[in-house]
């Protein structure tokens, strides 16, 4: 498993929404345009299966970057986009 950060800039609002919906089906959005998804190499497959499906527009662009175990655990999130902290929290 690998975590991935998808950004992506959209122009159409229509085509925009369709992405987020894809990108919300395999990760969590943590910006606007910004999705962080842990994936398997297949899952990770479908997943840009999925996006190529979509018309993209000749401005538009979706990045995705893939982050070694040790890279993503010195991320530093800063403002209200913190990320919870769970281990104390109970799921009902």
């Amino acid at each position: 498993m690998m975590r991935y950060v998808v950004s992506y800039d959209i122009a159409d609002d229509r085509l925009r929404g369709r992405i987020a919906r894809i990108l919300d089906d395999y990760g969590d959005r943590v910006q606007r345009s910004v999705f962080e998804a842990d994936l398997e190499t297949a899952t990770l497959g479908a997943m840009i299966g999925r996006l190529k499906r979509e018309e993209l527009g000749a401005a538009d662009s979706i990045r995705i970057y893939a982050l070694c175990a040790s890279c993503a655990g010195k991320g530093i999130r800063l403002g209200s986009n913190r990320e919870l902290d769970t281990r104390d929290a109970i799921v009902v």
